[in-house]
């Protein structure tokens, strides 16, 4: 597929912490617009996917706005409690995004695990990146980092279920490591390489 090098784009999204994170992922030289501009709420996420949610938000806002929009759907996935909160990661932070209740959230059913005490929780990050042009064109890539949860809750830097959650080879979670060496191993940043062509 042949597209020309976006030189502006709108970010799909009215969460600040993930707004913020795909700004400092973005070139500096691109134009960047956010929903709040326009005064849009986002839109309903109805798909039973991180790509699908991906999506519907990305064509939602672009044609909202006339704008090529890059949507972000994201969440983490935790194997012992089947892959939750996985894409209602954001929903168990309730309406104003309390990410303190989700992580309570977390906790509370990892408690009832016989495993919790003595055995590594594995999860993953998961980001599905889709860009979606007026025209009706569009791309996706997905991104995904493996690790585990912390047995509690470490570090004020990032957002959502950063605190909770230790990358693969590292000793501290994504709440404690800085944001410029999060943003090189993130689910985020591997979702983003795959699309480089088009917004670098």
């Amino acid at each position: 597929m042949q597209y020309k090098k976006i030189k502006e784009i709108l970010i799909g999204s009215n969460n600040d912490g993930k707004i913020k994170e795909i700004k400092d992922l973005l070139p500096k030289k691109l134009k960047i617009y956010t929903p709040k501009k326009f005064k849009i709420k986002s839109p309903k996420e109805t798909g039973n996917t991180f790509r699908k949610n991906s999506y519907l938000k990305a064509k939602y806002f672009s044609k909202k706005t006339g704008k090529i929009c890059l949507a972000d759907d994201s969440g983490l996935e935790i194997y012992v409690l089947n892959k939750l909160p996985g894409i209602y990661s954001a929903r168990w932070a309730g309406k104003k995004n309390n990410f303190d209740l989700a992580i309570d959230k977390v906790y509370k059913k990892l408690k009832k695990k016989p495993i919790w005490k003595n055995k590594k929780i594995k999860a993953r990050f998961v980001c599905a990146l889709t860009i979606y042009w007026p025209n009706g064109k569009f791309i996706y890539s997905i991104g995904k980092i493996d690790g585990q949860i912390s047995k509690n809750k470490l570090g004020k830097k990032g957002f959502g279920y950063d605190p909770i959650f230790i990358p693969e080879g590292k000793k501290l979670t994504f709440g404690q490591i800085k944001p410029s060496l999060k943003y090189k191993i993130d689910h985020r940043f591997k979702a983003f390489k795959k699309l480089k062509n088009f917004i670098y």
